[in-house]
């Protein structure tokens, strides 16, 4: 007689007795419950304690003083920047990005791992669970720039979509970044279909995407959008850009295309529900209304568009039109606290300095944007986004009972209005990435000196030091 295969019982994480914003689609909430974890996934979540007689708990955390959250989604970045912080401070984008491109030129594999170590630690310990980078500048010689940021995340336990940018405009193209930091329009396309084939994993659960993004208008020929764009569809993957983030880059769009960003975008095949772009500040309502009809998402940058005065985004009416909106940390050296849960606190308030002024935005509006409304941007809604069975275990847990909170009597308030809740742990697919207030397995202190070093070294090297 054959043996019998045993059967396996999942291993179940469970927590109770804290306050739940599961972010489904009734915004449903929980004063006090519970959320059961098997395996990778959400197996309950409701009021009250959990279910009797549940086989295998390998874990109970008690939640009291706490609320539970999906885990926050970040839909747009640059790792690299974190290597030059505070640098310059009072400048708009394109003086900001012509101080800064022969820095970044001379960055190397090294320096984008100790860059993206640090970006990565700090936004997971602030409760991000899924992050997304826009890597476009590839100096020859460099190394495997991805494959660092790849490794980074890997590290850190973070889901990952690795957007693959590009660049093929340098100066003497009339172009922002100098010459030796672009590629050719073949290499850059070449580069981008390896990528997808060497790392792009499609299935439920996933942890590394792989995204087409060239980087902008103003720095990628119309060829190279048009052929990314192919490609993408092709390769069955995103596609990522900026768009419509300053005044200047539409007056550059008019002078040199004939049209405004979105009409510019839909031309070369860059609207639809694959695509989602950073910033969308400057929109007009036929704008909106083009992202609304072909579903193309936004990843609002609150800090950076306010850091580098690029303007209010018109997030209130670009939800109203029914646009997916995520959020986005954006690069470090334009929003150098690289932290996602302060960018709903940030959201709100910059909002509702707007046209729509306290009606812009509200609590739970600001928690969505960063949870479900990230994951519809990077089109993983049906896995992560909100506490619900059978999704993804990507969840957070807040501390609001300190000094910071404990007198806030509304939860998701007391998140997104209140100083920067303590995360006392948060879970990717059930596994713990945090544990109070500290990423587990990540040396925090080394990684520290890794990126001031790197950064040093970077300095140094952008200098003609050595």
């Amino acid at each position: 007689m054959a043996a019998r295969t045993p059967v396996r019982h999942p291993e179940r994480t469970v927590i109770e007795n804290c306050a739940i914003a599961t972010v489904d689609a009734d915004d449903t909430e929980y004063a006090l419950g519970h959320v059961v974890v098997a395996d990778e996934v959400v197996e309950s979540v409701g009021p009250g304690p959990a279910p009797r007689g549940l086989e295998n708990v390998v874990r109970r955390v008690d939640g009291t003083g706490h609320l539970a959250t999906p885990g926050l989604v970040n839909t747009h970045h640059h790792f690299h920047q974190w290597l030059t912080r505070g640098l310059a401070q009072d400048s708009n984008l394109f003086d900001w990005l012509v101080a800064l491109y022969p820095v970044w030129a001379r960055i190397d594999e090294d320096m984008v791992y100790a860059a993206s170590r640090a970006s990565l630690a700090m936004m997971v310990r602030g409760g991000v669970t899924t992050a997304a980078d826009h890597h476009y500048v590839f100096p020859r010689g460099s190394g495997d720039l991805l494959g660092a940021q790849i490794r980074a995340a890997r590290e850190t336990g973070v889901r990952f979509t690795a957007a693959r940018g590009s660049m093929d405009r340098g100066e003497s193209d009339g172009g922002l970044p100098p010459d030796f930091a672009v590629e050719s329009t073949e290499e850059a396309l070449a580069a981008t279909e390896r990528a997808i084939e060497a790392h792009h994993d499609p299935s439920f659960g996933s942890m590394l995407h792989i995204a087409v993004a060239p980087c902008s208008p103003f720095s990628v020929s119309t060829e190279l959008m048009r052929e990314a764009a192919a490609l993408a569809r092709r390769a069955g993957v995103r596609l990522h850009t900026h768009g419509s983030e300053t005044v200047e880059e539409e007056k550059f769009c008019h002078e040199l295309f004939g049209t405004g960003p979105t009409e510019y975008f839909e031309s070369t095949g860059w609207l639809g529900e694959d695509v989602w772009m950073a910033h969308c500040v400057h929109m007009s309502d036929a704008d909106i209304a083009a992202f609304a009809r072909t579903g193309t998402g936004v990843a609002h940058c609150p800090s950076s568009n306010a850091r580098l005065g690029a303007g209010i985004a018109r997030v209130p009416d670009l939800l109203s039109a029914g646009v997916p909106v995520g959020l986005g940390v954006d690069g470090t050296a334009s929003n150098e606290s690289g932290e996602l849960h302060t960018e709903l606190r940030n959201a709100l308030l910059v909002s509702r300095l707007g046209a729509h002024r306290e009606k812009a935005l509200t609590v739970r509006q600001a928690l969505r944007l960063g949870t479900y409304g990230g994951a519809r941007v990077l089109g993983r809604e049906a896995e992560i986004g909100s506490l619900e069975p059978g999704k993804l275990a990507d969840l957070v847990l807040w501390r609001l009972d300190g000094l910071g909170h404990s007198s806030i009597a509304d939860p998701v308030a007391a998140l997104v209005l209140g100083a920067a809740a303590p995360v006392t742990l948060s879970l990717v697919g059930g596994r713990p990435v945090v544990e109070d207030g500290r990423t587990v397995g990540v040396d925090e202190d080394a990684v520290a000196r890794g990126a001031r070093d790197a950064a040093r070294r970077l300095a140094r090297v952008a200098a003609g030091e050595g």
